[in-house]
């Protein structure tokens, strides 16, 4: 748990009622991880959302062959996007099929916070408003984040 102020502080959160934040901050945990940590990979199940507190974390897709021979390489790994802090990643907990579709890793020394996205999915059925709202706030952050997406592919 932490305390629904440190919550109110970030814009993915400021819609929120007291009464909303204070439900969700019974599901958060605050944690630090160093460079290089991992916080989930790409295709698998997505069971935890974060914020980012400070640091810098990476999001990288993996590509691979369709028919690889015996000596082909491991999968490429592409730099598509990163995350600052106060920032969210891990929405894919939040959307069905509940899978990453990204790796994240940890660019740098990170401070984060962890909400249980089985618990927050739970939240959500009980409070519709409170899953329209975050809702809406997943989807914003992923449009921004598509068109920093084509912003990269234009370049190429």
């Amino acid at each position: 748990m932490i305390s629904p102020e440190l919550l109110r502080r970030y814009p993915f959160f400021g819609t929120l009622e007291d009464a909303q934040l204070k439900q969700v901050a019974m599901i958060c945990e605050k944690g630090e991880c160093k460079k290089g940590t991992t916080f989930y990979e790409e295709c698998a199940q997505a069971d935890q959302f974060f914020l980012l507190i400070d640091g810098s974390v990476d999001l990288f897709y993996h590509t691979q062959e369709e028919f690889p021979a015996k000596d082909a390489p491991l999968p490429k790994e592409f730099l598509v996007g990163d995350i600052n802090p106060g920032e969210v990643f891990g929405v894919s907990a939040l959307v069905e099929p509940f899978s990453h579709s990204t790796t994240a890793r940890a660019a740098r020394q990170c401070t984060y916070i962890s909400l249980d996205a089985i618990a927050l999915r739970e939240l959500f059925n009980n409070d519709v408003h409170l899953a329209y709202k975050l809702m809406v706030q997943t989807t914003r952050t992923t449009l921004e984040r598509m068109a920093g997406l084509r912003a990269q592919l234009a370049a190429i």
